[in-house]
């Protein structure tokens, strides 16, 4: 009886119920098979989406979100892309490495995807770079979000599992720049291994590199005081993003970049998204009722325990499966659903929660660009008018920086923890 709900869960979801109502459905069968009292059910239901929304916390939310969409409006990658093209112009692949770094600096994985795809893209098939290349890119480029601030993904699983956000946020960042170098050598071998994937170099003038830096300064310096922020502990991770999202439409204004009706789109993009993610919460918090009652995590920590494995051994089970799974679902319902059951797991374990939570992003950027579903590979395959083929192509090839920084965590943990453990 006690895994009835989750047999319900996989059901829904074949039959295409959105992951949200499929959490709630199941939660909600399970409260009931356990108690047998349909009151019991309906006071969850009348008190939950209310105590979910009203969580101060989760205004870090739109936020975040509303930064990105501000930027992206604005045109802040554009110029981001632009400026970087210039200044490795004379640099093979040089294109695809700008891509990667206006990716990663942008602040929301799919937006990323979708933006990029309809500036980059067109611009690399100019150059003659192929599409393999050109979309693995992108696509990867657009997993540095998760990892790098602002990351809504870092966010979630600090409001999951009770762990300081601003510290998830911190130790992103410098796994994020492991991969970014990773990337960069990646395709630095593949344009050398298969130099007809990208084409020779050309040579912006001098004029143009430092005309797109006049346009990126005041970028950058958003970036770097939103890190600062957030490192000092000057500011909590609510007030960075309210503080960026508004420096970003300001800077938006202030170049004629941001018109009004950019402006109206990205608060609709905004409320749009953040009402899909508090919606999956809601129904992942009923779902969380039903395991809370179930005892199905505490379950998991005694047969685990009982096996007496080496805990390796374990997180490596724990990397596999989320590997897997997150080719079949999209971030944040992974999360919220996978982190009930793995983040007990793993602090008995002695791991640390906020190491875990690099590691979690980590193994879902991997899945959002690996086939067979992989959200950010649709993403790119339909803004860009790619082939499928060709994007899983590219990203299968740049992946490879993924799991050595994976692995490079694994084995130095020091590399995540370091940067937060400095912390006021």
């Amino acid at each position: 009886m006690v895994y009835v709900p989750f047999v319900i869960m996989v059901g829904t979801l074949l039959l295409g119920l959105p992951i949200a109502f499929s959490l709630a459905v199941s939660g909600i069968v399970g409260i009931y098979l356990l108690g047998g009292d349909w009151n019991v059910v309906f006071r969850i239901l009348g008190t939950t989406p209310f105590g979910v929304s009203a969580e101060y916390v989760l205004t870090t939310i739109p936020m975040f979100i509303l930064m990105a969409y501000f930027s992206a409006s604005g045109g802040l990658a554009r110029d981001l892309y632009i400026a970087g093209a210039h200044w490795l112009s004379r640099v093979k692949g040089g294109l695809a490495i700008a891509t990667v770094f206006a990716c990663g600096i942008f602040g929301a994985s799919l937006a990323a995807a979708a933006v990029m795809s309809s500036i980059a893209m067109p611009e690399m098939r100019r150059h003659g770079y192929s599409d393999e290349l050109a979309a693995g890119a992108i696509g990867i480029g657009a997993t540095l979000d998760i990892l790098i601030p602002p990351s809504v993904g870092m966010v979630i699983y600090g409001i999951s599992t009770q762990t300081s956000i601003g510290k998830l946020l911190i130790a992103g960042v410098i796994p994020g720049i492991i991969v970014a170098i990773f990337l960069v050598l990646a395709i630095l071998v593949w344009v050398r291994v298969k130099p007809d994937h990208a084409p020779e170099v050309y040579a912006a003038s001098a004029g143009e590199r430092w005309a797109s830096l006049r346009r990126i300064w005041s970028s950058l310096l958003l970036i770097a005081l939103v890190v600062a922020l957030l490192y000092t502990g000057a500011a909590t991770p609510t007030e960075v993003g309210a503080i960026g999202a508004f420096l970003a439409a300001g800077i938006g204004v202030a170049f004629g970049r941001l018109t009004r009706a950019g402006a109206l789109e990205a608060i609709r993009q905004t409320v749009k998204t953040s009402a899909l993610i508090f919606t999956i919460l809601i129904g992942a918090t009923v779902f969380g009722y039903y395991m809370a009652m179930s005892k199905v995590p505490q379950q998991v920590v005694s047969v685990v325990t009982e096996m007496d494995l080496n805990r390796w051994v374990v997180m490596s089970g724990i990397v596999v499966a989320y590997f897997v799974v997150s080719m079949f679902m999209d971030e944040l319902p992974l999360l919220l659903l996978t982190l009930q059951l793995t983040f007990p797991l793993i602090t008995s374990l002695g791991f640390d929660p906020i190491w875990f939570g690099v590691m979690s992003m980590l193994m879902v950027s991997m899945g959002l660009v690996f086939p067979p579903v992989g959200m950010i590979a649709f993403v790119v395959s339909s803004s860009a008018n790619v082939s499928l083929v060709k994007v899983y192509t590219g990203t299968s090839i740049l992946m490879i920086a993924l799991v050595l920084t994976t692995i490079l965590i694994m084995v130095f943990p020091g590399i995540v923890l370091w940067l937060p453990n400095t912390m006021k």
